[in-house]
Parts: C-alpha cells; sequence; structure tokens
C-alpha cells in the first residue's frame, strides 16, 4: 500500500474533538508539541495524506486507534492486518503465535479421547467463549488442556498458557496478556481492571485467541463454601464474566478443582459458557501409566479392581505404581491381598499423599519441603545449597533419586519441581508445622527451614510472603491476637536457640524478621547480637537502634544507598557491575554475589555515565560536575581526573582498543582523550545542543554522538571530521550503540521511538514503536541479535533486532529507567531507574531476578502555610511531611502519591495544599485534617511547578510534558492548556494581581503568560542553560529567574527586558525567591549554598553554609510575631530541611526524618564487605562495640 494515510472523513470531526480533549488549544500547539510543521498537522485534521510515520505518531499524540480513524482505501474497511507497514516501521508479527508459559510436557499422554471430542465440539462447532475443565487434584486436568491446546493451536492466531499456581494479582496477569496479545506493542496506560479487561476483550474480538488459565483453585479462598474468590482477587470473577457475557471469536479455557463463583447463571447446554468434569482413566489408560513405570504382574480383574480403586486418577496411579513395584515386587494380587488387611485409604488425592507421605525417610521429606519453598524448578546444585545437615547432604543424591521412584518430584532439563498437588500438599504440611511448633514453643521448623529465601527471584520472593508466611500469620493471630504478641512470642523462644549450636547457624532469626516485615512490626531496639541470619530480606525495613552486633550474615539483603541511578555497565569479563547515581557516587558491586566492592565519592555532582576498559582493568566515569575521571575498577581508587569541558559531560565511552575515550558534553561538544598519556587530542564541534550519548564502532573507526539538537553524527576518529548527520528522531537523542558484529547503529530518542540506521551510509533501516514515554537507555545483546530497552513508561522491552518484533517486555520499575546494559556472558540484563533501584533480568524468561534497593529522603519541595505556623516538605520517598515551625516536630506525613514529590503550594486562605508528583498527579489536601480531598490528572509528566494565584481562584502547573495547565478551583478542571516551551518545565509563577503566569524551561526561556487569555506575552531569552526557578516581585513588576548557567536573571514583567544579572554561585542554581518586602533576593545552588541579594544593587550581601548536598528549595517565612527576626526555610538533598535566622544567617533547626538504620548496631557483624559497611553507616548504622567484646 501507499507510504501515506489519511484520516477516514467520517473520523475527522471526531479527531478534532480530540485534539481540544487532549489539551491542545490549537493546530499550531500540537505541532510544537510533537515537532511537525504547522502545514502537516493542519493535513492530518482535514483529511489530507500524511507519511505513514507522522499518521502513527499524531494518532499517538491524541490517544486514537490509527487502525480506526485511517482511510486504507476501501469503504468497508480491512481488518489491521491487511495493513502492511513500510520498512520503516515494525514489521506485523506472524499469525499462530503460541506462548505456553508453564505448559507441562504431554508428550505421554493417557487416554481422555472422549473428553477431548467433547471439547473439540464445544469450541469448535458451538463456539463457546468460556469452558471450565473441573475434576479434582492430579486426575489430569492440566494435560488434558494442555493437549487440547495442542491440537487446535494451528486454528488460532495466538495461544497463550498461564498458570494461576503462585497465585498472580489479576491486574498483574491481564497486563500480560495483553502486552502478548498486541506482541508488546501496547502503549495504553490503564488506569482500571474495567480499563484492562475492556482491551482485552477487543483483542480477542479483533482476532481469534486460545486463552488457558490453569490452577485456578489458587484463586479461591480454603473454607466451606466452594468457589469464593481469595481477598484481593475478585477481579477475576470480572474476567470470567465479561469473557463468558462478551461477544467475541476466542477461547478462555479454565482449569480448577472448583468452580469459581458466578458461572453457574452464565451456563448452559445451548450458551457459550460451559462446564466439563472429568472422571479417572479408563481402566486401558491407567495400566498404559503403570507400563510406562514398569512391568506388573496381574489378572484383568486385579488391573479393574486397582484402577476403580483409585478412580482412575493418574497421580494416585503413579504414585501406587511406585509403591507396588518397591514394596511387593510389583505384584498385583499381593498389594490387594494387603489392601483388604490394611486398607490404603483413597477418598481423595490428599489422604494418598498423607499416607505416602508417613513412608518418607526424613531427608525425604525436607527435600520435598525445600522444593516447596523454591515454588519453581531448581538444580540439584540448589537443592545442595540449602542443606545444612551434613548427614542429609551426603545422602541426597539417594534421596532425590527414591523421590524420583515414588513419582512425587518432577524433573525436566536438569531442573526439579513439584507436581501441583504435591506443591498444595507440602505448602499446607509446611504452614502446619511451623505454626504448630510456634505455639508449642518450639524452634525446630523456624531454625531448619527459610519461609522466605532473599536470594530468590522477586517473583518467587513475593510468593513465598503470600502463600507461606501470611497464611502463618493468620494461624498465629488466631492464637496470640496481635502481631506484636507473635513477635514477643518468638523472642521469648531465642534462648533455647542459643543452647542447640546445630539449629543457632539456621533460619530462626531471618524468619523472624520475615514475620515481622509482613506484619508491620517495628524491629527497632531488639537484640540480635552473636546470632546468625540467613537469607534475611531486610530492604525497606525500620531497624533503629536494632543490635546485629557480631552477627553473622549469609546471603542477607539491606537497603543501600542508592540515589537516582543514571547510568550502569558490566565489565567485559561479567565480574563487576558498575553504578552511577544523581548522589555523586560510583559504585561497583560483584556480578556474582552482588556485593558492593567500593564507593567512589571523588566527584562533586552526579554521575552520569560509566563505561569500563576492555582489558577490565580501568573505569571512567563523567559527571555534572565538568570532568572525567579514571579509576582502578578492583581496588576503587581514582587514577586520574580530566579537566576541559565546560558544563555537564553526559556520556563516556572506551575504544574497543582501550587506547581512547570519547566524552559528550552540554556545552555541545565531544572530546577524544588519550587514555595514557591523559591528553585530550580533540574537540569536535558541530552539534548545537548537548550531546547525551556517545559510541564507539566496533571497528574503533568511528564516534557516534546523540545530541539534544535531534541529530546523530558519525564522526571519523583520526580525522575529526563528521561524515554524517542522521536526521529522523524529532526530540532529544538520549542513547546510541553500535552492534558488535556489524555497522548497525541504533538510537532512541524522547519522541519514544527506537531507530536502526545503517552505520556506514547512515540511511534509516527501521522505527521500533511500543514505548509510551521517552526512550533513554539502549543496548545490544553480545551476539547482536537482540536490542534492549529503557523507558520513561517504566517498562524494559526486548526487541529482535532482524524482525523489529518486541520480544518481550519486562515490568517491575516504579519510575523512569535512565540505564540499561546487557551481561557479555549470560542472557541477562540489568537496568538502573529513577526509582531508586537496580533489576538484574532473565531476558530468556522475563523473570526479575535481583533487586537493589536504595534509601533516600532527598527533600525536593518547602512551602510555609501563610500563618507561618507550618512547612511543608515533598521528598523522594514520596512522603509529604508537615512540620511544627516553633518546635520543629513533626506534625503528619502525608501519604498518597506512588512517585516522588517534587512541588508544593499552600493556598492563599491555608486550608489547602497542593503537591505535584512524579505520578502525573496532582493531589490537593485538607491541611488541618490531612485528608486528599482531590486528584486533578491531565498531565503526561512528572509536575515539577504549582503556584495558586493569589485570588484563589486558580493553581498552575508545570510539568516535564513541556505544558502548563491552568486548573479552576471551583470546578477542579483544566481551564487551558499553555504550549510554547520546546522541553521540561521546571517552575511556574503567579504575579501578585493574578494576571500573569512566568514560567521557566529547560529550553533555557523564561515565558510570561496572560492568566486570563493564555496568550503568551513575552520569551525571556538570555540564560545560557536550563532555567530551574522564576518568581514574581511582591509588586508584580519583575520576575527573577535561577538558571543551571549559574546565574540569576532580573527582568522586567512589562518590557521583557533583562536588568540585572547576579552572579556568585559556583554551580547551577535550583530555586530562587523574593523576600516579601521585595527588597532581597534568596538563592539556593547546586554549590550547596543559599545566598542573599540585594535586589538594589546587585550585590550579594549572606551566604547560609551547613547543607551537605544541593539546595533545591526555599521559602521566605512569614514572622509568627513583630518582634521574630525574619527567617528562611530550606530543603536538600541532604534529606535535611533547615530552619536560617537571616540577620545572623545560624542555622537555627534542623528538621530530618531518621533513616532506615538509624542507630543500628553492626560492630563486628561478618559477611559483609567493607563497602557494604560504609554504605549502612550512610543509612544510621553504627559499629559500637561493647566493653565485654573487647576483652
Amino acid at each position: 500500500m501507499s507510504r501515506s494515510l489519511s484520516v477516514r472523513s467520517d473520523c475527522i470531526a471526531r479527531t478534532k474533538v480530540v485534539l481540544k480533549r487532549s489539551g491542545f488549544h490549537s493546530q499550531r500547539s500540537l505541532a510544537e508539541y510533537v515537532g511537525f510543521s504547522l502545514s502537516t498537522v493542519s493535513n492530518f485534521l482535514r483529511g489530507k495524506p500524511v507519511d505513514f510515520a507522522t499518521f502513527v505518531e499524531l494518532c499517538e499524540q491524541l490517544n486514537l486507534d490509527w487502525q480506526t480513524v485511517a482511510d486504507l482505501g476501501d469503504p468497508v474497511q480491512k481488518s489491521s492486518s491487511q495493513l502492511q507497514s513500510p520498512p520503516s516501521q515494525s514489521p506485523t508479527p506472524p499469525a499462530n503465535f503460541q506462548d505456553w508459559g508453564e505448559a507441562i510436557d504431554v508428550s505421554r499422554f493417557y487416554g481422555r479421547s472422549a473428553d477431548l471430542v467433547t471439547l473439540h465440539t464445544w469450541i469448535q462447532t458451538d463456539q463457546c467463549r468460556l469452558i471450565t475443565i473441573l475434576g479434582m487434584g492430579g486426575v489430569g486436568k492440566t494435560s488434558l488442556a494442555v493437549k487440547l491446546a495442542q491440537e487446535l493451536q494451528d486454528q488460532y492466531d495466538t495461544v497463550i498458557f498461564r498458570s494461576l499456581r503462585n497465585a498472580p494479582a489479576v491486574e498483574s496477569l491481564l497486563s500480560q496478556l495483553i502486552q502478548v496479545l498486541s506482541h508488546h506493542q501496547e502503549t495504553r496506560v490503564f488506569e482500571s481492571i474495567a480499563d484492562l479487561l475492556s482491551r482485552l476483550v477487543q483483542h480477542l474480538q479483533e482476532r481469534r485467541c486460545l486463552l488457558i488459565l490453569d490452577n485456578v483453585e489458587s484463586i479461591l479462598e480454603d473454607c466451606n463454601r466452594a468457589g469464593v474468590y481469595r481477598a484481593g482477587y475478585e477481579g477475576y470473577g470480572q474476567l470470567f464474566k465479561i469473557v463468558g457475557e462478551t461477544y467475541h471469536q476466542s477461547c478462555l479455557l479454565l482449569t480448577s478443582r472448583e468452580k469459581p463463583q458466578g458461572l453457574n447463571g452464565l451456563e448452559g447446554d445451548k450458551l457459550p459458557v460451559r462446564c466439563h468434569q472429568i472422571q479417572g482413566l479408563s481402566t486401558q489408560a491407567g495400566r498404559e501409566i503403570f507400563s510406562a513405570i514398569g512391568t506388573y504382574r496381574g489378572g484383568e480383574e486385579d488391573w479393574s479392581t486397582l484402577i476403580e480403586r483409585y478412580t482412575g486418577n493418574p497421580l494416585a496411579l503413579k504414585i501406587v505404581a511406585t509403591f507396588i513395584r518397591d514394596v511387593f515386587d510389583s505384584n498385583l494380587s499381593h498389594f490387594l491381598s494387603f489392601l483388604q488387611q490394611e486398607p490404603f485409604i483413597f477418598d481423595d488425592i490428599q489422604d494418598l499423599l498423607s499416607q505416602q507421605f508417613q513412608r518418607l525417610s526424613a531427608h525425604e521429606a525436607e527435600v520435598l519441603y525445600w522444593l516447596a519453598i523454591h515454588r519453581e524448578p531448581v538444580s540439584y546444585q540448589d537443592i545442595q545449597a540449602d542443606i545444612l545437615s551434613p548427614t542429609a547432604l551426603g545422602e541426597l543424591l539417594q534421596t532425590v533419586a527414591a523421590l524420583q521412584n515414588r513419582s512425587l518430584i518432577e524433573k525436566s532439563d536438569h531442573f526439579f519441581t513439584l507436581q501441583p498437588v504435591v506443591m498444595e500438599y507440602m505448602t499446607v504440611q509446611l504452614i502446619q508445622e511451623v505454626s504448630t511448633s510456634i505455639q508449642q514453643h518450639q524452634i525446630n521448623w523456624l531454625a531448619q527451614y527459610p519461609l522466605v529465601k532473599a536470594q530468590a527471584p522477586v517473583s518467587v520472593v513475593e510468593t513465598q510472603r503470600c502463600l507461606i508466611v501470611q497464611p502463618i500469620v493468620d494461624r498465629l493471630l488466631a492464637t496470640f491476637g496481635t502481631p506484636e504478641a507473635i513477635i514477643e512470642h518468638i523472642f521469648a523462644l531465642i534462648p533455647q536457640l542459643q543452647e542447640q549450636v546445630h539449629l543457632e547457624k539456621g533460619y530462626f532469626c531471618s524468619n523472624l524478621l520475615h514475620l515481622a516485615k509482613v506484619m508491620k512490626v517495628d524491629m527497632s531496639g531488639r537484640d540480635f547480637s552473636e546470632m546468625t541470619i540467613r537469607q534475611a530480606d531486610l530492604q525497606g525495613m525500620v531497624l533503629h537502634s536494632t543490635n546485629f552486633a557480631n552477627v553473622k550474615f549469609f546471603d542477607s539483603t539491606f537497603s543501600e544507598i542508592l540515589d537516582e541511578v543514571k547510568a550502569v555497565a558490566f565489565s567485559p569479563d561479567g565480574r563487576y557491575l558498575a553504578i552511577a547515581d544523581q548522589d555523586c557516587k560510583v559504585r561497583v558491586w560483584c556480578a556474582h554475589t552482588y556485593q558492593q566492592l567500593w564507593v567512589g565519592h571523588e566527584h562533586q555532582n552526579a554521575v552520569l555515565s560509566v563505561s569500563f576498559s576492555p582489558d577490565n582493568q580501568t573505569l571512567a566515569s563523567a559527571s555534572a560536575d565538568h570532568t572525567l575521571k579514571l579509576w582502578n575498577a578492583e581496588a576503587g581508587n581514582c587514577l586520574y581526573t580530566f579537566h576541559g569541558h565546560d558544563s555537564e559531560v553526559c556520556a563516556v565511552a572506551f575504544s574497543p582498543d582501550g587506547q581512547l575515550l570519547a566524552s559528550g558534553s552540554r556545552d555541545t561538544t565531544l572530546k577524544i582523550w588519550e587514555v595514557n598519556d591523559y591528553t585530550c587530542l580533540q574537540t569536535l564541534a558541530g552539534h548545537q545542543q548537548a550531546i547525551f550519548t556517545v559510541a564507539f564502532s566496533p571497528d574503533n573507526s568511528r564516534i557516534a554522538s546523540g545530541s539534544s539538537d535531534k541529530t546523530i553524527k558519525l564522526w571519523d576518529v583520526d580525522e575529526g571530521t563528521c561524515q554524517h548527520t542522521l536526521h529522523g528522531h524529532n526530540n532529544w537523542i538520549m542513547s546510541v550503540a553500535f552492534c558488535p558484529q556489524t555497522q548497525r547503529l541504533a538510537s532512541c530518542s524522547t519522541d519514544s521511538t527506537i531507530k536502526l540506521w545503517d552505520g556506514d551510509s547512515g540511511e534509516l533501516l527501521q522505527t521500533l514503536r511500543g514505548h509510551r514515554n521517552w526512550v533513554n537507555s539502549l543496548a545490544f545483546s553480545p551476539d547482536g541479535s537482540s536490542l534492549v530497552s529503557g523507558s520513561g513508561d517504566q517498562t524494559i522491552k526486548l526487541w529482535d533486532v532482524n524482525q523489529g518484533h518486541c520480544l518481550h517486555t519486562l515490568t517491575g520499575h516504579h519510575h523512569g529507567i535512565f540505564a540499561i546494559a546487557f551481561h557479555p556472558n549470560e542472557h541477562l540484563v540489568v537496568s538502573g531507574s529513577l526509582d531508586q533501584t537496580v533489576r538484574l533480568w532473565d531476558v530468556d524468561t522475563g523473570n526479575c531476578l535481583k533487586v537493589l534497593t536504595g534509601y533516600t529522603n532527598r527533600i525536593f519541595a518547602v512551602a510555609c502555610s501563610p500563618d507561618g505556623q507550618t512547612i511543608a516538605s515533598g521528598s523522594f520517598d514520596q512522603s509529604i511531611r508537615l512540620w511544627d515551625r516553633k518546635e520543629g516536630s513533626l506534625l503528619r506525613s502525608l501519604k498518597g502519591h506512588h512517585q516522588p514529590i517534587y512541588s508544593l503550594a499552600f493556598s492563599p486562605n491555608g486550608e489547602i495544599l497542593a503537591s505535584g508528583g512524579g505520578d502525573y498527579a496532582i493531589k490537593l489536601w485538607h491541611y488541618h485534617s490531612g485528608q486528599c480531598i482531590s486528584a486533578l490528572t491531565g498531565h503526561r509528566g512528572w509536575i515539577y511547578g504549582l503556584a495558586y494565584s493569589p485570588d484563589g481562584n486558580w493553581l498552575v502547573s508545570g510539568a516535564s510534558d513541556h505544558v502548563i495547565k491552568v486548573w479552576s478551583l471551583n470546578s477542579e478542571a483544566c481551564t487551558m492548556t499553555l504550549m510554547g516551551h520546546q522541553t521540561w518545565i521546571w517552575s511556574v509563577a503567579v504575579s501578585p494581581n493574578s494576571q500573569y503566569i512566568a514560567s521557566g524551561s529547560g529550553d533555557r526561556t523564561i515565558r510570561l503568560w496572560d492568566l486570563q487569555t493564555g496568550e503568551n506575552i513575552h520569551t525571556l531569552k538570555g540564560h545560557k542553560d536550563r532555567v530551574f526557578s522564576v518568581a514574581f516581585s511582591p509588586d508584580g513588576q519583575l520576575v527573577v529567574s535561577g538558571s543551571f548557567d549559574h546565574t540569576i536573571k532580573i527582568w522586567d514583567v512589562q518590557t521583557g527586558q533583562c536588568l540585572q544579572t547576579l552572579t556568585g554561585h559556583t554551580n547551577g542554581i535550583y530555586t530562587v525567591a523574593f523576600s516579601p518586602e521585595g527588597k532581597t533576593l534568596a538563592s539556593g545552588s547546586l554549590d550547596q549554598t543559599i545566598k542573599l541579594w540585594e535586589l538594589e544593587t546587585g550585590d550579594c550581601i549572606g551566604m547560609f553554609e551547613g547543607h551537605e548536598n544541593e539546595v533545591r528549595s526555599l521559602a521566605f517565612l512569614p514572622p509568627l510575631s513583630h518582634a521574630d527576626p525574619p527567617q528562611i526555610a530550606s530543603g536538600s538533598q541532604d534529606q535535611t530541611l533547615r530552619i536560617w535566622q537571616m540577620n545572623s544567617r545560624a542555622c537555627q533547626k534542623i528538621l530530618k526524618v531518621k533513616p532506615l538504620y538509624d542507630g543500628m548496631n553492626i560492630a563486628g557483624a561478618m559477611g559483609l564487605t567493607k563497602a557494604q559497611k560504609a554504605s549502612l553507616k550512610a543509612l544510621g548504622a553504627c559499629e559500637h562495640f561493647m566493653a565485654d567484646t573487647l576483652e
């Protein structure tokens, strides 16, 4: 088809309405926002043809499904599968796609021909939409479902199998299904289960899909009322209901031991919802199971009696077959005679398992418990590592073989696990034994097995908490009444533990801590000294003054000092992982144990990029302090500091031969450095704006650079000349990478796309779409076949480079992802996010294997109530705190945001506090009650600026989505969306007469707007870097701006002229404010100081020092009485809120929340590296050696 598309004539009016509803008040505003010409946008809205990529991009910006509104040239609209994308687009994925998930191997399948015929008829002839296969545990429901799906797979576009054995949340399951059904191209944000269900049904209507959900009983309550959903899982009922009631061309197949509530009313012989109850196998099929295990002796009557006795249950027959073989020498009649004397009861599978369990040796039972704890297939080596008893360890090989012979464990590809019924039985046994032992004052079970394994994959840890720890808690609460009573009871058992040395080395303490974590019991002040703590997940736990002196730590995790993660890199040999963050540090970890090895402290500002040398010996780092540093990768000492850039150094890369370094900076230059003699060989100029990314080609001949000028440049390394300038992105280029094996180049941008280029010719080969926010980082796999990308939409996508398909969408981060890297030797990816976490992923399965969790209470925003009594602070930990100014005490914490708090503003009457966060939401809080009374939504980015109009009618917000919104406080609706800034808006202010808005942006400009009409009155230019703060003078005649160019500028509101430029700060300026009388200015800076300026002369008349990190926000405080001296409040990245007296320049109060590990004693603790101890100390821990310890 043609490479251009147009809006259908019957959709033009709708498209124009959507334009307004999306906040674009004109065609020009949309054109400026997306970076297209006005004529292009006008043609699109009038139904004229535009380029395919442009059409899709404009539809995405307006939240329109492009396939729905596109005129495909046929009065009867073609299906989406008939529309072929041009070569630059992600190709349409192939039909007949299968995702078998956890489906079992059914190569050996017994009987069930009648069941298959019935199900085939229901699905193919009767077009059933929802079918439930019911049957007792072990009867073969899963095998039947998988076999049926295999036979039908060619008749469906998509087949997906998922097990609910570990009870995933319905939101998680639906999101996963939608991503698979959309071939990972889904870009919408779903706010509710209803939205998710609606989108799922749309997929089921558009194409034929067969979905299989196995083990549905896992989401049902274990109670007398059959089919009742567990608390929090009621959404599954909505799923089954809507799939059963809504017309579509797909089928959802469920397997369960009991029928979920609500299905009876939907079922009928002539209806598209059916239920099929399966019985046991026939005698012949049962004999086939025995034949697979061995050769048995018995007559026809013996076979018939035996199989009938166990109701043809396949699992029961497997277990009984091994019992007959081992005990009765494979003689059926002898076994049947035994049954007459000593009944082998079988009312259900649980009875049989109970009887088998009684026959197990202690070592066999131990292995089964471990497999139940693991929850997923594990290797023999994993089981080996679990066993603490030397005797059990010595007999492990025989034990595992015996369990296989008993048909109690399953083996596949060298991994062992339990059949679902056995898994459930062993989990219940474990819960009963642990609960009973605690109630009976016994420690053995708590010491022998971990209820949670801190080193397990994240999904497994969550399942262990949900399916093991929580049921134990529920049982104990019934006995002890309160969580605190449970913890006191268990703590009283510690003397027993100390008397039994063999148990002291086990899991008692870690289980105690995990129980406390699930119950949210504060463990501050508890004494664990001299104990062993193994496999404990202590991330996020408050442990104030907890005593861990002389504790032996094994495989345990703590929260880390990690700020917003800016960069990650593996060493070429895979031994080290380097992490760079906002906290000015370079951190290196062992990539195998994930223990922190060393921390580099020498940078004075955020570290933005890291790169290892090819020989693994050296690490390079680039920082916002304008420098690059070289570090000894093993020891962590700084080898050299490069100076030369005039602004932030955003990117650094080693050449493939290790002889050169390339660096890119906000000063618009690219520099090439000689590593051995530390000299700058070349400075390459050509970009018009900041350079965010650099990469060497594999052959060492070229460097690629990406810039905020929306271009990529290819440079000849030897000549220093620009060979090609690549155009195609319509926003900042954030990352570039060369394919290791070819000259192919990949780039990603804040325009939400990834592009693949021919590195020789500069030709655009392909555009990969799927992310719904900026794409900040990408990396090729070592073999060059895959590409991984990290985005502001909080997802990671793995792409097939050759086909352009998205293979996986990885979710788990809670904020934008800034850094991504492939492990050089394994199928692993590491990601770093603004949520202060680093995650390790298995790219084959999409599972998150490890999380390093950071902690900080950095303060971004400060506001004072009009009466001066209360100061509000907004922090990175998603909390708003209200402080009593006079007493310095914490009055209340407000929680409701799901991301950091970036902006705060009190209403003029002091009744309402507005907050803006990284979750794109503005929340309005009732000051006196602390209740959130409203949430304003509409922004598509982080909200950095908030300001009330002094007349109390309006609230103005500015965000990273480049727009300003004006909200009516009467209707709580957005009345205007102001566009014009080219990038993030960092600050907004409203004039004292409520007539004007001032906004400061990353595009280096300040704009003045008419609050009533939305007209852009002036655009103030003069700053050479981002403008982070603006404020009106009290008389409204002046605007002051603070910029990262280290200057403050004062502007005339009427003329737009710059009247003064104030210099004195040695780094970027985050915040400015006028004093109430208008004669003085205050400014807070990245240089960690606050300066006071006399407005009339422009002189600096004072400086406040004391903050240990950048000052992000400040406010002049209203006097509490006429006698009170003037004061300023400041909030800093050092996690403190300080109150200063202006006259004396003295800090009067320091308000701070205690860090997680305040006073936690780690004196003599073993199992922690030097760097780990330093990290814990930074979070408040100490080493307090007791007198008796020193003797």
